[in-house]
């Protein structure tokens, strides 16, 4: 099913997965250690620092990105389920630090070993997924994972060596709306934006939507249910994850 490694992953929960659904972070242990790897979740970890980033609190995202860094660096490989979280410590510590010699090294150190899941799973461990039971996806592609790190052909690929039909929305890369602190400063724009990609998504026919960031899954499932729709949203790592693992394993 994958390659053989006795390697160790150190895995970076997001505040999200930690705090609203952390059976997203369970899936993914699941196929880090289907795919032959020890997960260590260090205690010490704290959130990526981007609210404040975004928010202009620098003070106190400089602060983060230290923690985070001295946190994850000994590691060799850290994999984080999330792009706008793995978009922030690859692409933006390293300027976010580019008045501190010392941790600015660090970072542009850290961002080789920060790998988004799907990422990973095909770029560095050649993972394949055992079959899962949806028959029909449409993919969202968040746009952090998108634009900041090139994510859109790896979780398609995933979903389908998982049996999964993929039928693409119109638009599948345009913003579901959630956008951070932009659905809070602008909610009437977020909810009209948000509106269409749950339209797009129905339209699609697809089983399920899918996505790789929990800030846009929790925005567009909010959405469709509220509007009376009934069409389920996942993270990919959680269908991949029900592929993997027998029943009562958990």
């Amino acid at each position: 099913m994958t390659k053989s490694h006795q390697k160790e992953v150190a895995l970076f929960v997001t505040c999200l997965i930690d705090n609203v659904r952390p059976g997203i972070g369970f899936s993914v242990v699941t196929l880090l250690e289907q795919s032959g790897y020890s997960v260590v979740v260090p205690e010490r970890q704290t959130c990526c620092g981007q609210p404040n980033y975004n928010g202009g609190d620098k003070d106190n995202a400089l602060k983060v990105a230290r923690q985070v860094i001295d946190v994850f660096l000994p590691y060799e490989y850290v994999v984080v389920a999330s792009g706008s979280c793995g978009g922030m410590i690859k692409q933006h510590y390293p300027d976010l630090l580019a008045d501190d010699s010392e941790y600015q090294k660090k970072a542009e150190q850290l961002a080789e070993k920060v790998y988004e899941l799907s990422c990973f799973l095909t770029e560095v461990v050649g993972f394949k997924p055992e079959k899962t039971g949806v028959k029909k996806v449409t993919y969202h592609d968040a746009c952090a994972g998108l634009r900041e790190l090139k994510i859109k052909d790896q979780p398609r690929q995933l979903l389908k060596q998982a049996g999964a039909e993929i039928v693409e929305m119109s638009e599948p890369e345009v913003c579901c709306g959630f956008g951070g602190t932009f659905c809070v400063k602008y909610p009437d724009i977020s909810n009209r934006m948000v509106e269409k990609k749950g339209l797009d998504a129905l339209n699609s026919g697809a089983d399920a939507l899918v996505s790789g960031d929990l800030g846009c899954i929790l925005n567009m499932e909010g959405k469709l249910h509220r509007d009376g729709h009934d069409l389920p949203v996942y993270h990919y790592a959680e269908l991949l994850a029900q592929a993997t693992v027998k029943k009562g394993d958990y």
